[in-house]
C-alpha cells in the first residue's frame, strides 16, 4: 500500500503549474483557472515563521496577482493549527475531496473503448464540456504542457461527438486520473466506465501498477463507478477561502 504522504506528493506533482513560489515550507501556486490545486496555498513542509505573518504574506501575494487567497488543507498540512487559524480569520471550508487509490487490476477492466487525443484537442474538448471561459482553457493547457511527467488524454465518442474525456498522468509505478468528465446528455450510458477502464489500461501500458484520483466527497455517482474498479478513499482534503472565493 502506498504511503499517504507519497500519495499526496504524486497529486501535487501531477498538478504543478508553470509558476509557483516556495515560502517558508509552503507552496504558493498562482495559475488562474478552474483547478484550485494550481491556484492555492499548500502547506506541505515545516515552518519557522509566525503563522499570522505567513497568512498575511500569502494574502498579499494573491492580491497582487488578482486572485483570491485559497488554502488547501490536508492531513499533512503544517502547522497543525492552520485549519483552525483560517477559520478564525473567516476562511470558509468548501469542496471536500476524497483521494482514492487502487491497484490496477486488469481483470476488472473491459476492453478499451477510448481513443487517444492530442493535448490541445483534449483541453478544447474538456473546456467545451465544462463550458469553461477561454482563460481557464489557456491555463489548463499551460499546466499540462509544462509537466515533465508522461501523460495520455483519451476520449469516448458517440454519435454526437465526444461523450466523455479524461487524462492519465504517470509517475513511476503510479498513475493519476484527472479531468474525467461526461457530456451532460450522455450520462448514465456507460461512457465514464469505458473511459476509466481505458485510462487504467493505458496507464498499465505506460508502466503504472497503481492508480489514484481525486473526487468530490459528495459525488456519489462518480465514486460508485470508481469503486467498481477497486478505488477506495485513503484521505480527504478541503479548501478554505473567504466569501466570494468559494
Amino acid at each position: 500500500m502506498t504511503d499517504l504522504r507519497r500519495l499526496e506528493e504524486l497529486g501535487l506533482n501531477s498538478s504543478t503549474p508553470p509558476g509557483q513560489l516556495l515560502y517558508d515550507g509552503w507552496l504558493l501556486r498562482l495559475l488562474p483557472g478552474k483547478a484550485k490545486r494550481a491556484r492555492s496555498v499548500n502547506a506541505v513542509y515545516p515552518s519557522t515563521l509566525a503563522l499570522d505573518r505567513k497568512l498575511e504574506y500569502c494574502e498579499a501575494v494573491y492580491a497582487r496577482r488578482g486572485l483570491p487567497a485559497i488554502f488547501r488543507i490536508t492531513p499533512f498540512s503544517l502547522p497543525p493549527m492552520l485549519d483552525a487559524a483560517l477559520e478564525a480569520r473567516d476562511y470558509r471550508r468548501f469542496d471536500e475531496t476524497s483521494v482514492e487509490w487502487a491497484p490496477i487490476d486488469l481483470t476488472r477492466l473491459p476492453a478499451a473503448g477510448a481513443e487517444a487525443m492530442d493535448l490541445p484537442a483534449f483541453v478544447d474538448a474538456v473546456a467545451q464540456l465544462r463550458a469553461s471561459p477561454e482563460q481557464h482553457r489557456a491555463s489548463h493547457l499551460a499546466r499540462l504542457e509544462g509537466t515533465p511527467l508522461e501523460l495520455l488524454p483519451l476520449a469516448v465518442r458517440d454519435e454526437q461527438g465526444i461523450a466523455a474525456a479524461g487524462l492519465t498522468i504517470v509517475e513511476g509505478d503510479h498513475a493519476g486520473l484527472f479531468d474525467i468528465i461526461t457530456r451532460e446528455d450522455a450520462r448514465g450510458r456507460g461512457h465514464a466506465r469505458r473511459l476509466v477502464a481505458s485510462l487504467l489500461r493505458a496507464a498499465w501500458a505506460l508502466g503504472a501498477r497503481h492508480a489514484y484520483l481525486q473526487v468530490q466527497l459528495d459525488n456519489a455517482v462518480a465514486r460508485r463507478i470508481y469503486a467498481s474498479f477497486g478505488f477506495a478513499q485513503r484521505y480527504t482534503y478541503w479548501y478554505r477561502g473567504r466569501a466570494g472565493a468559494c
